[in-house]
């Protein structure tokens, strides 16, 4: 009897989603559009900067200190979008065994852990002249140290699993580590709501931003761009990974076949 209506449409999207982790079709679209997000990435960064540091007006309260935030808020941005993104891998491992989430994992967490480390650099360059101290236990900045931490421990799980079990996959444990270690991505959100501390409020919101139009606009250009850049990082350590295990592969079968 042949199977209809959404028993069948979730067996197609099942099969259609693993057509396309594919690792030859992947790596057929990470190729050429890797240096293009690299290309146009960095040129965004350059422009926002230059703008952010030589053509919009020093802030009315922080002066010159506040250009520092069109470093600071990117990085701040793709700390906690990187681990939503490796939650997102180990979810679709645990409940899909995506053939590309593993790999996709890995590929994210080391340079969301160095935006991680650059947020909390930079905060802590712009605090010492705006508030008179490098650091500050508040709820914001211990949020955003415990997810470098979480970082680092997802790093060290990994770093001794063997890269070519499940092509890639992730170990259960691992991915329920990413998943769970997701919940410090709302509470870095609303720390500066939830409780009363040094850093600011949220300066931009859905409801729209405290930030003056005349110095917002570089920031959207330099957080597209390390947006871009970060895709791309990303998918160079994709197609590193993926060419890393097929070498693992044909190492092994040229072993066996001396065996």
């Amino acid at each position: 009897m042949q199977s209809t209506g959404p028993a069948r449409v979730a067996v197609l999207d099942r099969k259609s989603m693993h057509a396309y982790a594919n690792p030859t079709r992947f790596l057929a679209i990470a190729r050429p559009l890797t240096p293009w997000l690299t290309g146009l990435g960095l040129l965004l960064i350059l422009i926002g900067c230059v703008a952010g540091l030589t053509m919009v007006p020093g802030d009315y309260k922080q002066g010159e200190t506040a250009r520092i935030l069109y470093v600071h808020v990117p990085a701040a941005w793709l700390g906690m979008g990187g681990w939503t993104s490796l939650a997102i891998a180990g979810l679709v491992q645990l409940v899909w065994r995506h053939p590309l989430s593993g790999i996709a994992a890995r590929a994210v967490a080391v340079p969301g852990m160095m935006f991680t480390a650059l947020c909390l650099i930079t905060g802590s360059i712009w605090g010492k002249p705006t508030w008179g101290t490098w650091w500050e236990w508040d709820g914001r900045m211990t949020s955003m140290l415990v997810l470098l931490f979480l970082y680092a421990g997802f790093i060290a799980l990994t770093a001794g699993e063997d890269a070519q079990r499940g092509g890639g996959s992730l170990s259960r444990g691992a991915a329920i580590y990413a998943v769970v270690g997701a919940v410090n991505i709302p509470i870095i959100n609303r720390s500066v709501v939830w409780w009363n501390s040094l850093h600011q409020g949220p300066s931009i919101t859905l409801g729209g931003s405290s930030i003056d139009g005349a110095l917002l606009w570089p920031l959207g250009l330099t957080l597209l761009g390390f947006s871009l850049l970060f895709g791309a990082i990303v998918l160079m350590r994709m197609r590193a990974i993926i060419a890393e295990n097929r070498v693992a592969a044909r190492m092994r079968r040229l072993a066996d076949e001396e065996g």
